[in-house]
């Protein structure tokens, strides 16, 4: 019989470790934007952003890996709730996101 190997399944991430990875994200998508955003809409943005990924949580462990189709998931699930949030087009954000998060 084989025991399966626990060290190369998916590993769901902490709330924590979520939380961090979103507003990182966000972080280098509004440098990337070069416009001030609102300490408070950056807060929102993330909030909603962490919200969404809590609620994709295991398409989005299963894809970790694939870059491309995780920016591709954000533009169509997320992206367009920041652009409002934040007032810009939603092309420039998801071109300024997939700068910042290599996808």
């Amino acid at each position: 019989m084989h025991k399966t190997n626990e060290k190369h399944k998916p590993q769901f991430p902490t709330a924590r470790g979520i939380r961090r990875s979103c507003g990182k994200e966000l972080y280098r998508t509004a440098k990337r934007l070069k416009v001030w955003i609102a300490p408070e809409h950056m807060q929102q943005a993330e909030e909603l952003y962490v919200r969404k990924v809590m609620l994709n949580l295991p398409y989005i462990v299963e894809h970790g890996s694939n870059r491309k189709l995780l920016a591709d998931w954000w533009a169509e699930h997320v992206s367009a709730d920041i652009a409002e949030l934040w007032k810009v087009g939603t092309d420039e954000l998801n071109r300024a996101f997939r700068d910042a998060f290599g996808g």
